[in-house]
């Protein structure tokens, strides 16, 4: 029997925002997380990308901070990326709809001057580390009002080398605080940030098998002069595809390819402006664009639901990188498939990369009939007609 919203202290003004959007009822993280959080208790909570812990957090952000003074927010989300920073601060956004809680996304590659007009009257700011330290310096907000402190992606973090400012950040910040964190895995720096920063957290684990969707995980026999027609094909049975580069060069290379096909495209990758990169997203929400291709930059910015195929045109380095590029399919209970193109000589470098994941690598030649995903074909008009994918070449 599942939980209700209702049943774990969210208000009906809340509730009803959810419903409207057609969220029910909560998912395992948030059920788990939210009794705890609304408490009180500090949370550190091991979730993998796509749980719902955006939900989780924003909830009890939504519930617990009040009006604050300008320049003293009273609420802080740290995340890894500027994508993320403005998807987290438009879901808390909507959750605090009705109130006189506003929220503000601060982060690098945009200008100051709006952002901080709008940091400065927010009660909950949502950062990404190097800017936020910006602002501090210039004085133009002060943690010591914050109440409510969120880590969210703590590993990633780590990993993109932002601990050392997120915990100078976390100094910063009162120390009667409540703290909820968020990762995909808890040793390491992330550890370290967990003894210093909580007090007696509240511990949850949420397994990715209880909330993600289904997902095939399919490695294809694709010669490298075959990619780009393959990437193609797959993307006219579905009607969104999100296809991962292992450059920037090589993701403006392919999307110019994929063009000149017939199919629409958009790029995200680090050269890109922060305009550039949200246009792309609006385009790919939208459906105006209907294959977005992306470097790691994306792996873990991009929430979007809905997304039916992930294509690794080129395999990572780090298996976390795969898991993470993986997670922008099979998000929110639905199903997903991520498709590898292999060449031969990749097989070795494919093995040691996917050694010790939960699936089974076969090698098999392009089988659509063998996805279990349903298909959805591309409308005619839709993104235009896709000229000779079978002689195609890149």
């Amino acid at each position: 029997m599942s939980t209700s919203w209702s049943a774990l202290g969210v208000p009906e003004r809340i509730v009803a925002g959810l419903l409207a959007r057609d969220i029910t009822s909560p998912f395992p993280v948030q059920a788990a997380t939210l009794p705890d959080a609304l408490q009180g208790h500090d949370i550190c909570g091991k979730a993998p990308t796509g749980s719902g812990k955006t939900l989780a957090f924003g909830i009890a952000l939504a519930l617990k901070v009040e009006k604050s003074k300008p320049g003293r927010p009273q609420g802080l989300v740290l995340v890894p990326t500027r994508e993320l920073a403005a998807q987290v601060a438009k879901e808390v956004s909507m959750l605090c709809s009705g109130s006189d809680i506003r929220v503000a996304a601060v982060y690098g590659g945009a200008g100051y001057g709006p952002q901080v007009k709008a940091a400065r009257a927010a009660s909950i700011v949502v950062a990404t580390p190097g800017r936020l330290e910006d602002l501090i310096k210039r004085r133009d907000l002060d943690l010591g009002a914050v109440a409510l402190a969120v880590i969210d992606e703590a590993d990633r973090m780590a990993d993109m080398g932002f601990m050392p400012a997120v915990k100078r950040i976390m100094r910063a910040v009162s120390k009667s605080r409540q703290t909820l964190l968020f990762s995909a895995t808890l040793d390491g720096d992330v550890d370290a940030l967990i003894k210093e920063f909580q007090n007696s957290p509240k511990k949850h684990q949420i397994a990715a098998a209880e909330n993600a969707g289904e997902i095939d995980h399919l490695f294809w026999n694709v010669g490298r002069e075959d990619r780009t027609r393959m990437v193609a094909e797959i993307a006219t049975h579905y009607e969104r595809a999100i296809v991962f580069c292992r450059t920037k060069h090589g993701s403006d290379r392919l999307a110019k390819n994929l063009d000149s096909m017939g199919m629409s495209t958009c790029v995200i990758h680090g050269n890109r402006s922060q305009a550039q990169r949200e246009k792309a997203l609006e385009q790919f929400r939208r459906g105006k664009a209907t294959v977005m291709v992306a470097t790691d930059v994306a792996a873990r910015g991009i929430h979007i639901d809905a997304v039916p195929v992930v294509i690794h045109f080129d395999l990572p380095e780090d298996p976390k990188d795969y898991i993470h590029r993986s997670g922008r399919t099979g998000r929110a209970g639905q199903k997903g498939v991520v498709i590898s193109l292999i060449d031969k000589s990749m097989r070795r470098s494919t093995g040691q990369l996917t050694k010790g994941m939960k699936f089974e690598v076969n090698y098999v030649d392009p089988d659509f009939e063998a996805i279990s995903l349903p298909t959805k074909p591309i409308r005619p008009g839709e993104i235009g007609t896709v000229k000779a994918l079978s002689l195609q070449r890149a």
